[in-house]
This record gives C-alpha cells, structure tokens and sequence, in this order.
C-alpha cells in the first residue's frame, strides 16, 4: 500500500491506494501540538477494525512545521558567522520595500540577533583568496561562538558559492568544536552567488534544523514502530526525500505542504488532458495559489517565507490568508477584511462547535447554505448553522448590517477578491493569459469558489477532480524522489564551444548521480540567463550543448514574460541547476485507481446533480452520497455556469443566485466522476457541454 499525507491547517488527509488499485480516503482534524499524532490517528482511521493494520510499502508526508516555525518565529537561536565587514548585511538587505506606499512598514527582522554575528578577519574574491584565513582566527571564531552557547550556527562568507575553502576549514573546525551543534555552511545549502540571498537561506536552515530534525526523528521511529516499510518527505521542489536527509536540508520544507497540491493537480491535468492549469488549493487556515504551464508545474528560486528570502529550488506558490478558518473582522477605516489571523484547527470556526466566537469564511459559507450541516465536515464535526450566524452577527455593528447572509456574502467577496489577486500574481504579473488556461480549485473549500474566481479572470474553463479536498495527499503519495544540483558559472555564451557547456555541466551530474544514485533516474537541465547588465535571470531548459539554442530559448521566454528582447544584446549565463528525479515504480495510477478505471475524456452526462440555492433557501435535497465524498466533494456553481445532469452548458444572465453540486457515484466506481466546467460564448442561447471523465 502506498500512501500520501498532507498535515494542514485545520484538518489532516491521507489518501492511500492499495496494490489492487482501490483506494481510501481520510480525513481527521490536525493536532497542531504534534502533527505526528494526527498523521497517525489518519492511519490508524484505515482499518479501525482490524487487529492487523494494512502494510504500507511506502508513506510521503507533506508537513509544515518548517513553515510554522518561520511564520511563529520559533526556530533555534543562530549565531552567524560572516566576512568582517559585512556583518550587518541581513538587516541592509535589497533596496526594495516592505511595501511600495506605506513608508512606514518595515521588513520582518533577521532570523539572527545582531550581537550575535561574528565577523572574521579573511577575504575571498572572484578571482581567489585577497586575505589568507589564519589558523589564529580560526580558533577565535570557535572560541567567540562556544561562548555564545547557540543553538545552530550559519557559516555564509563572501564568494564561498565559487571558493569555498574559507567556509569548509571553518565549518570542519565547529563540528569538531561543537558536535552537538548543527553548522550550516553557505556552500553546502545554496552554492549560487548573491551574498544577501545566499546568507538569508543559510541562516534559515540553521534556524530550523534543530526543530525539523527533532520532528522527523520522532516521526521516523513511530513509523518505524508501526511497520511502514518507506518513510519520505516532500520538499518545496516537488520530490521527495529520506528523513535523514531532509532533516540536514530543513529549509527545503519551507513549502511542503502546499507542493504536494500542486503535484496532485498536474496528475489531474494529464488524466484529463490539460496541460496549463492555475491551480488554488484553498484549505483551513490560507489559500495557495500556483501554475502548471506545459504539464509541469512551474518553479520559482527567489521566494519569501514569513518575509524571510529563501533562495532554494521551489515551486511557485503564492500564499494568502483567505482559508475556510481565516477570520473576518472590520480594520480601522471600516473596511471588511478576511485574515490574516485564523481559527485553525483549535477551536476552528464557530459552526464547528468547539469555543469559537469569531466569523470565519467556513462560518459564512455556512450561512449562505453552501455546505449542508446534515453531514459531517471529516472525521467527527458537525456544522451548526446557528452558531455561524451567531458569530457573523458579532460584524453587526461595525457594518451596519443585522442580516447574517448579508455579512457573510460580504465576506466571501472579500476572500474571492484576495484569490484572484493570487492568482493573478501567478499568471498575468509573469506574462502568461489566465484566460488561456482552465482553473483546478480544490482543497477543502476550492471548489466553492472556483466559478467565482474563473469569472474574475476571465477564464472559461474549470476542473474539478474527485476527492478535491484529499488532492494535496494525492500529489504527496505520486510524487518522484528528487535531488536539485546547482552552480554559478558566469560566463557569456557569445563564443561559448558545446564542449565548454557540456564541461561546465558535468560536475553537476556527477554529484546528482552520487546523491540519488540507482536506476530509472531522469535528469534535466536547466541555465538562468540574462542580458549583460541585467540584475534578474529567467530559467530555460537546455536540451543540448549548444549555446545558440540556449541563447534563442533565453530570447523566446523573455520576450513572453516581459514583452521584449534584443537579440543584439550580450547574453550571459549566470547559474547552472540539474534536478535529478526518480519516478516512483507504483505510483499512483490516477487514470486507474483514482477514477476507478482508466480516465477519458466524454461529451456526455454522467450520474451528477445539482440542487438549486436561492435567496439562501434551498429548493431540493443533495444528493445520497457517502459520508466520506461529502467530505471531499463540494462546489459551487454560478449564474452562467451550469453543472445540471453532468452536462454544464453556458446559461444566459439571471437574477444573483448559486447553485451547489456534488458528483454522485459513477456505475460501479465508488469515487465519482471527475468533471469539467467549460463556457464558451457570451451571446444569448450560447451553451457549453460540460466534459466528463467516465468509467468506460
């Protein structure tokens, strides 16, 4: 059995396919004190039963405690060691502003102390050593930190990403100094040149190694105690990794849960045949919003987490506080806002009944009868419909509103506005045509928004994969063991030979062989490049060793990210990343297992329903479906988009209204369909069919 975890939030999924291709689903509430223990109540939920629990080949967890210690600020105390000189260059940082018309908001401070930054008496330059690192101030530094008793130490000197001698005596001399001390040294976390991003990223793994590497230590031995075979870790990357290893690699976590969505979503995309996609996956406590452009989803190396840079290989998420707990409140200036503050799992929103007070988005979704109380949300919670309203009507005042459904449509206009401005910042701000694109919401509450927020883009297309709100567990269980190999070279490709390019990548596929070593492994390559003079680089894939195809790759991608691009121009190429992956053997099998049969693509209904909502009242019951695909299975539907017996057709304008719906069972599938949202035309009469993936 292999099987995929995803610990948000608020509630805690597992999707698990068995080796006869059938699979289970579960979802229990987080326990934000240890995630560990949630994640293993999902587990033992499989065979409740059963005196012998089910043999689990291989488990992939996708965590967040790396990303909760940034936004929380509960790492380890860093002492970092640095070039004398250039010890204040965490607080220097770039010239750019916390925010472009507020002059008066600043940057989160550095994960480090200032009294704690120790600055060393040596010197690299690009061409070499400028002054020599004595044995003499060797032992000082040692000194200068033992005496600083810091719980982790950051090593990030000037030019270590090309001479990195300085850094490997110095870290060598604190391991032996300190061995119960993790060091993290610049040339070993992010090889690439940039000293302020280079050091950030440093001092971010050190802050989180210990706490990591606790968790999956703990993690590790409870799996090992209940007999699963694999243990392995989504990394911000999109691949996998070994406890181990990715407890040496903590800030590679950073992204861990959301990746795995994001995986899940481009599986969705090839069964279904799409190969660009704006995702959201909308969960209890934030919305991620993210791009799969070409059946790939699409990476990024210059991201923020909790406004701390963290420059590692990731995939491009875009993160706002516009979860199903995100909490509504009324600012100074009167103006309705949603977030950044949740409600979490504990105690969630007020309908959940556990002690919240405050309105969340859940709570308004409630109240505008999108979700149905008659059945349980996961694992054991009911909905109470009164206590949403009681909580959205604590608003009153503040809004001058007495109706529940005003305030809550209120609400979730706001939380759709925030989405949009996501996944705008995904697409349109990176030159690509969200309009070109279908939208995949899914998570807890992406479906409730998804026709919403495809009409705030423009889009005409929408998919909606089974089991929405378990996606992130089925990206985690599918997705490759992956390593990331990465250089600076600078060098200017006029004139550059294919055996100079072929030269400067074979270091990086030595180490990748070395580091993921075995067969069924799939390299790629990959240069940043820019215009000499440039301060920014863009990513393209190098399929060969000539220099003039990178070169015309480079033009191309540029001129469609920023409207231009002069081929007259000097282009260089600044950093070199290999990306070594090996597909698992049993993944998932999304066109079997996940539709219950292999995927295609029908212009015909299947057994779907839709019961209309208006004015908030609702004019016929939901569907009969089973507990657990109540659980995973809701959206929303609106004016000119239309879902009615499977079959969606482009409707013209009516009265504001929206419609829920809920795939019922498909056959002899116990999954539901998989079914796809399109509109086409605008004039009167226009229709659309909606496209179903059937069991043959």
């Amino acid at each position: 059995m292999r099987i995929g975890i995803d610990v948000g939030g608020t509630f805690t999924d597992l999707v698990a396919v068995a080796e006869d291709g059938s699979i289970a689903v579960r979802k229990v509430v987080t326990t934000p004190d240890d995630p560990s223990i949630g994640m293993f109540r999902a587990l033992d939920a499989l065979a409740p039963s059963s005196p012998v629990p089910p043999a689990i080949d291989l488990l992939v967890h996708g965590t967040t405690i790396a990303t909760n210690a940034l936004l929380e600020r509960r790492g380890a105390r860093v002492v970092l060691i640095t070039t004398r000189g250039f010890e204040d260059l965490l607080w220097l940082r770039r010239q750019d502003r916390a925010a472009l018309y507020d002059l008066a908001r600043d940057h989160p401070p550095p994960l480090v102390a200032r009294s704690d930054v120790v600055g060393v008496a040596e010197r690299m330059g690009p061409a070499g050593v400028l002054e020599p690192l004595g044995d003499a101030e060797v032992a000082r530094v040692v000194t200068v930190v033992h005496a600083l008793a810091p719980e982790a130490v950051a090593v990030a000197l000037l030019f270590a990403f090309r001479h990195p001698e300085h850094e490997r005596r110095l870290a060598a001399a604190l391991r032996a100094a300190l061995p119960d001390i993790p060091v993290a040294a610049s040339h070993e976390v992010l090889p690439l040149f940039r000293e302020f991003e280079r050091t950030s990223t440093t001092t971010v793994e050190a802050y989180l190694r210990p706490k990591v590497s606790a968790y999956l230590g703990r993690l590790e031995r409870a799996a090992r105690a209940r007999e699963v075979s694999t243990l392995r870790v989504m990394t911000s990357s999109g691949g996998t990794l070994p406890p181990a290893t990715a407890a040496a690699r903590a800030a590679s976590l950073a992204l861990s849960g959301p990746v795995g969505g994001v995986v899940g979503a481009r599986l969705v995309g090839v069964a279904v045949g799409v190969s660009d996609l704006l995702t959201l996956d909308m969960g209890g406590t934030s919305a991620d919003a993210s791009l799969v452009s070409g059946g790939a989803p699409l990476a990024d190396g210059g991201a923020a987490v909790a406004g701390v840079p963290l420059a590692l290989p990731a995939v491009l998420i875009e993160t706002v506080s516009a979860g199903g707990g995100s909490i509504a409140h009324v600012d100074e200036g009167g103006a309705l806002k949603v977030g950044p503050e949740s409600a979490g799992a504990d105690p969630g929103p007020a309908c959940y009944g556990r002690g919240g007070e405050r309105p969340t988005v859940t709570d308004a979704c409630l109240a505008l009868r999108w979700l149905d109380p008659q059945h349980p949300l996961a694992d054991t919670v009911r909905l109470d419909r009164a206590a949403a309203e009681r909580a959205l009507c604590s608003l009153s005042n503040e809004l001058a509103a007495t109706d529940p459904a005003a305030i809550a449509t209120g609400i979730v206009a706001v939380a759709g506005a925030v989405m949009a401005r996501a996944l705008k910042r995904v697409s349109v701000a990176r030159g690509l045509d969200p309009r070109q694109m279908a939208l995949l919401p899914f998570g807890g509450a992406g479906g409730l928004f998804g026709c919403a927020l495809a009409d705030a883009l423009g889009m005409r297309s929408i998919v909606i994969p089974p089991h929405p709100g378990v996606l992130s567990a089925l990206g985690l269980g599918s997705a490759a063991e992956r390593v990331d190999v990465l250089a600076s070279c600078h060098r200017s490709l006029d004139g550059m030979k294919p055996a100079e390019l072929g030269g400067l990548f074979a270091p990086l596929l030595e180490e990748g062989g070395r580091q993921l070593p075995g067969a069924g492994v799939v390299l790629l390559r990959y240069a940043d490049c820019r215009f000499a003079g440039q301060g920014y680089e863009v990513t393209v894939r190098v399929t060969d060793d000539h220099p003039r195809r990178i070169r015309d790759a480079f033009l191309a991608e540029h001129r469609t990210r920023f409207g231009h691009a002069t081929s007259d121009h000097t282009v260089e190429l600044v950093n070199l990343r290999v990306p070594y992956a090996r597909v698992p053997c049993h993944a998932f099998p999304v066109c079997g297992a996940w539709c219950n049969g292999p995927a295609r693509v029908v212009p015909s209904p299947c057994e779907a329903t839709a019961s209309a909502r208006r004015s908030g009242h609702s004019t016929s019951s939901l569907p009969d479906l089973p507990s657990r695909d109540r659980q995973s299975s809701r959206g929303v539907t609106r004016p000119r988009w239309s879902s009615r017996g499977g079959v969606v057709r482009r409707i013209r304008p009516e009265p504001y209204c929206w419609s829920a719906y809920e795939p019922r069972r498909c056959g002899s599938g116990s999954h539901g369909p998989r079914i796809r949202l399109d509109r086409r035309g605008d004039g009167p009469g226009a229709h659309s069919f909606g496209r179903v993936a059937q069991h043959p």
